[in-house]
């Protein structure tokens, strides 16, 4: 038997491995590790990455990239506060609309989503590098916030709202049943649709599947939609566990959910990867963060230890492209 074969199936559970031996070596250095409130406190954690990770999972498989997710969480989860709260009222006509929790739910997710939308319509319209488009929307986006926000936080959402983020169902927190629902219906389009064979044939070769008759410009942009929409449940879920949406929210989870896609093994590439992947990848980020801060680092250092891990996760898998 040749090395190459043996190579590729240790390969196949690299993730695996190193979040093996992460949470190996970090019950080793902290004895709060291995406890259940820290491990239900991880799993909340990272079920907001997850939730965006797998939006950028769809977006990277077709070889494109989304900077903007974390100032569409940012305000998507505050317009859901704000009419929570507040309402819409309009002076001129005397009328004030006011918006139950599944109301204000709906319309930040709708915002997320026309967000997204639009990232795909500048990219396929304009022929905009994903990473230009994108780059310009995580600024619109946050400006917008800030706009709505007047820079404050919006508090005091109610405890049914709080309930999305702090409450518990079959004993399991609410945050962790979004993101089974949410990887559940990802695997289930990934592997069992038509519109999943076509996000991975593009990611592939995107020249081969225009010719083979995929529309690719609007696969692109359910795509981004999509990557909008999860990145507006993740508002939610944030907004909701604070009880407070902040204008500064968001900020560095773009970071974190590239991180947890290219770690899960989905090539930057585009044309290979999986949720399952992406889950795992979130993990790793999730308790590596998690790790760090139990072991007192300096903020400022867990920035650089991040991203020398994408640095590497990049690495490993462009050696990885070379021997397959």
């Amino acid at each position: 038997m040749s090395a190459q074969p043996i190579y590729l199936k240790v390969a196949k559970y690299q993730s695996l491995i190193a979040l093996f031996i992460l949470c190996l070596a970090l019950s080793f250095l902290s004895d709060k590790f291995l406890t259940a409130s820290n491990t239900w406190n991880v799993l909340r954690q990272i079920s907001v990455n997850i939730c965006i990770s797998v939006g950028m999972t769809f977006v990277v498989l077709t070889a494109g990239i989304d900077l903007s997710v974390g100032s569409v969480l940012a305000l998507s989860g505050a317009i859901t506060a704000g009419l929570l709260k507040s309402g819409i009222e309009l002076p001129g006509s005397n009328l004030f609309i006011g918006f139950t929790i599944s109301g204000a739910i709906l319309a930040g997710m709708v915002t997320g989503s026309l967000l997204g939308c639009f990232n795909g319509w500048i990219i396929t319209k304009f022929k905009v590098p994903p990473f230009v488009a994108t780059l310009g929307m995580l600024t619109i986006a946050r400006g917008l916030t800030m706009l709505w926000t007047k820079g404050y936080p919006i508090s005091g959402l109610g405890n049914h709202f709080a309930y999305i983020g702090s409450g518990w169902l079959l004993g399991i927190p609410v945050l962790v049943w979004i993101a089974c629902i949410t990887v559940v219906t990802a695997v289930f389009i990934s592997n069992k649709t038509i519109f999943g064979r076509y996000i991975f044939a593009i990611g592939g070769n995107e020249n081969a599947s225009r010719l083979s008759g995929i529309n690719i410009n609007k696969v692109k942009l359910m795509v981004y939609s999509i990557a909008g929409l999860l990145a507006a449940v993740g508002g939610i879920m944030v907004a909701s566990r604070l009880d407070s949406a902040q204008p500064n929210a968001g900020m560095g989870y773009e970071l974190d959910s590239i991180a947890a896609v290219v770690i899960g093994g989905t090539s930057l590439s585009g044309g290979r990867g999986s949720i399952p992947g992406t889950v795992l990848g979130a993990v790793i980020i999730g308790v590596l963060n998690n790790g760090l801060v139990l072991l007192d680092v300096s903020p400022f250092w867990q920035q650089v230890v991040k991203g020398l891990v994408i640095l590497l996760a990049v690495i490993v898998d462009k050696a990885n492209s070379k021997v397959e």
